[in-house]
């Protein structure tokens, strides 16, 4: 007896992790999603518990979670599989490379950043996410009033961002208002148990 088409039809990890045909020029939505849908970009995504609830919740909207390790990769890609989720793909690759290189122009509706690595040192803080050049190439990604949410638990870094925004242009900053429907990040579910602060903004992209 053959298996039911839903079950067949069902996605496997290797269809949710996409592998580009090149990474040296940028690629169309299609090519990563059958349906034409607001497209959210979640930049280092770890486990994935905030981008498979996101992408549950949310059929008509496509999402796109990066991530440099392999392991987390694949569990990502197994549990996506396993919940059927279409509208998710999983993209192994530097975050900056990924804004730049990857993403056409005007192409995202939203984008996350969520608990970046602090890099607490001051001679490590070059490798910190949010820099200059990554908010320019995020910025090139998004639509016309399109959106950048950034979350860190370590206000020594938060400060730094409000550095790097308040000399970066085409951005307005918004209220982040609380959602109680709104998933949470392993590290943000951790750090609420634990009582800490968050802090976040929005930026959103202007003429």
């Amino acid at each position: 007896m053959s298996a039911p088409d839903s079950v067949s039809n069902a996605p496997t990890p290797d269809d949710i992790q996409w592998i580009p045909s090149s990474i040296l020029e940028s690629v169309r939505t299609a090519d990563l999603f059958s349906n034409e849908a607001p497209l959210t970009v979640d930049y280092g995504c770890g486990e994935g518990a905030f981008v498979l609830a996101m992408a549950e919740r949310h059929p008509e909207r496509n999402f796109l979670a990066t991530e440099r390790l392999v392991g987390r990769v694949e569990k990502v890609c197994k549990i996506a599989a396993r919940l059927g989720l279409r509208n998710l793909r999983v993209l192994r690759l530097e975050n900056l490379y990924a804004a730049r290189f990857i993403l056409p122009p005007d192409s995202v509706s939203t984008s996350y950043v969520s608990f970046p690595d602090p890099w607490p040192k001051r001679a490590h803080q070059n490798r910190r996410l949010v820099q200059p050049d990554f908010l320019d190439a995020v910025r090139a990604t998004l639509v016309s009033g399109g959106e950048l949410r950034l979350k860190t638990d370590d206000l020594p870094y938060f400060q730094w961002m409000e550095k790097i925004i308040a000399d970066s242009k085409g951005w307005e900053r918004v209220a982040w208002d609380d959602d109680a429907s709104h998933p949470l990040t392993n590290f943000e579910a951790r750090f609420i148990a634990q009582g800490l602060p968050i802090h976040k903004t929005i930026l959103r992209k202007i003429a």
